[in-house]
């Protein structure tokens, strides 16, 4: 058997493992069952992927996200270990030809979805596999207390009555007691080792700022801050928005969210990796392997969904254990909206039950009827015959697929292109020869730019709402383009392929799964409530608040985060005189330019100059600006 530090060493170049990875390494080479809940950063990967290396067959880890299979298969062959998944839409031939190649190819690691491991072919072919052990990825899944819920994770157990011998790592970074009891339970673990690591990071400061004006505090932000760093915003179309404006006022950044190609994500990655661009403007889909040690701030420019979440994203600062801050920003507005936005996606169970019935009508398949064939599904088109809200229904796609009802595989990510390949000039001749197709190109035009310079992804559906036609003749008129080779067309004919899993039952069906997807959307909405209270509560430290939530009582003071930081200044600062000081040294200073001297509310702020102007010490000018008297 080999040593897992000259395994740690040989394959990672590390010659010391973290606190208390070693430990969980051991227990799993013991065959005991092991829960390891280890805080974003904590290294949970190396805690089964040593110990795989280390014994003889496969190991079968269990993860909920194709995109997070596919970036650990990636790293583990750049270091030259075998490993491999089962790639969406495997016919079976193709899973046939995929087990006998781990079977006779020496790998190490197979990954696979909970949904994948529900069907019989691939029970019968993981039976023929010498499996070392299993490893639970985000092992929070499994309870409907955790941030995640996917009931799928409940039938993992199957594994327990295949190989009755083997021992199962769970891991997860977020995880309460609840959660942790339903790890057990549902896992059927026999007296698991739990290896906790505390979610205390003394040297990260979290801070809350209620801000109208946040691009300016951004720049104020970054002015002061020189570190690597991420902002993460909710919207595609906000991170290059963001970073524009931010390299627009000399701060390098790049941008990154799941609508990117490849290209363009390595592109960015390695830009903010290397340090060319030192902030990199991302939506969530940017996290999954991230591990650079030296990112000094994380900050959330639009509120993210959960604590869970927030933990996850703001513990990407000070791995380097040097002090580094988690900020988020936010304002009444911010929280009206998230209020409004979680209202908009959260169905009811009745919705649930109608969206599930229509997507039967709108393939046109009859009660009781059993269909093997996977449906081509374009999510606006059926939006718009039903008149529903796209993101009810993606929450509901999700619902349906977390139980077992059908199997979906998302395109959502890939776009129809559009690139002009000939000159404006051109395009206008071509348009007068033309005239009924001069009215779209200019509507193509005006819609999205850079047509001319690179390939665009365009939506047909939008384009057919802004000519007041159908996506049918958007595709005809710029087929037609294509064909006359103004423009290079390439199309990509659906949103996703639709796979029902059980014979159409309407209401039945969901009735059987009723009591599960209550559980689901009453936590959900208990999570954004507890997220609330958390940024709106401005008396109590931020750490005692977080590590509170994750079951770990506490009540020592970080002493960095805004709310302590703003008790000490309270003690120590008369503020009126303060306010003087600086502006006895500046000509005239605007409320938000005074309040960078202070590490308090800017609405306190304001509380003081109303103050110092009624008693007639400072004025205002035109500007809005304060002075000395």
């Amino acid at each position: 058997m080999s040593n897992p530090k000259k395994i740690l060493k040989e394959y990672w170049n590390f010659t010391e493992f973290r606190t208390p990875q070693e430990a969980i390494i051991n227990s799993v080479l013991q065959q005991k069952d092991t829960i390891a809940l280890l805080p974003t950063g904590g290294g949970k990967s190396i805690c089964f992927q040593v110990p795989a290396m280390v014994k003889e067959g496969v190991c079968l880890v269990i993860s909920p996200l194709i995109a997070l299979m596919q970036d650990q298969v990636e790293n583990l062959k750049k270091r030259n270990i075998k490993a491999t998944l089962i790639p969406s839409g495997a016919s079976q031939d193709e899973i046939v030809s995929l087990f006998d190649n781990i079977k006779f190819g020496n790998y190490k690691f197979l990954y696979i979805s909970p949904e994948r491991l529900q069907t019989i072919l691939i029970q019968q072919k993981i039976k023929e596999l010498n499996i070392s052990f299993v490893a639970v990825d985000e092992a929070h899944c499994i309870s409907e207390w955790g941030h995640d819920f996917r009931p799928t994770y409940r039938n993992i157990k199957i594994l327990k009555e295949l190989f009755p011998n083997i021992n199962f790592i769970a891991l997860t970074a977020t995880a309460n007691n609840k959660v942790l009891e339903d790890i057990t339970k549902n896992l059927e673990l026999n007296k698991p080792k739990l290896f906790k690591k505390s979610f205390e990071r003394k040297n990260l400061a979290y801070q809350v700022f209620n801000v109208q004006d946040k691009l300016l505090k951004l720049t104020q932000i970054f002015t002061k801050t020189k570190t690597p760093a991420i902002v993460y915003v909710s919207s595609r179309n906000r991170t290059k928005e963001i970073a524009n404006f931010l390299n627009a006022n000399h701060f390098s950044s790049s941008f990154y969210h799941g609508g990117l190609s490849t290209t363009e994500k390595q592109n960015a990655y390695q830009n903010w990796m290397s340090e060319k661009t030192k902030i990199m403007v991302a939506t969530n889909a940017f996290g999954m392997g991230i591990d650079k040690q030296n990112v000094g701030i994380v900050i959330h420019f639009d509120l993210p969904f959960s604590l869970e979440n927030y933990i996850q994203e703001a513990g990407r600062a000070g791995r380097n254990n040097k002090k580094s801050f988690a900020v988020l920003l936010k304002n009444e507005n911010d929280i009206l909206t998230y209020k409004k936005q979680l209202k908009k996606n959260t169905p009811t169970l009745l919705e649930v039950k109608e969206i599930h019935k229509k997507l039967y009508q709108y393939f046109r398949i009859s009660k009781g009827e059993v269909l093997e064939d996977s449906f081509q599904f374009q999510l606006s088109e059926f939006c718009k015959t039903y008149n529903l809200e796209q993101s009810k229904v993606t929450s509901v796609l999700k619902i349906l697929s977390n139980n077992g009802i059908l199997e979906i595989t998302n395109n959502f990510n890939k776009k129809s292109t559009v690139i002009f390949k000939t000159s404006s000039k051109n395009v206008i001749k071509y348009t007068i020869s033309n005239i009924y197709l001069k009215k779209f190109t200019n509507t193509l035009l005006r819609t999205y730019t850079g047509l001319f310079q690179q390939e665009v992804k365009v939506n047909e559906f939008h384009l057919a709402k802004k000519n007041n036609t159908t996506s049918r003749e958007v595709i005809t008129n710029l087929q037609r383009l294509h064909t006359d080779k103004i423009i290079t067309y390439k199309r990509i004919k659906t949103d996703a392929e639709i796979r029902f899993l059980v014979p159409r039952e309407d209401d039945r069906t969901i009735n059987l799964h009723a009591k599960e997807i209550v559980k689901f959307l009453t936590q959900k909405q208990k999570k954004s409530n507890d997220f609330l209270m958390y940024i709106q509560n401005k008396n109590t430290c931020r750490s005692i608040q977080i590590l509170n939530y994750f079951d770990e009582k506490s009540n020592q003071k970080c002493g960095i985060c805004e709310v302590c930081l703003s008790k000490k200044n309270e003690k120590n600062t008369d503020f009126p005189d303060a306010i003087l000081s600086v502006l006895s040294e500046k000509s005239s200073l605007s409320s938000q330019e005074i309040n960078q001297f202070f590490k308090i509310n800017e609405k306190d702020i304001l509380i003081h100059l109303r103050t110092l102007l009624a008693e007639n010490k400072i004025q205002i000018n035109y500007q809005n600006k304060y002075l000395l008297k």
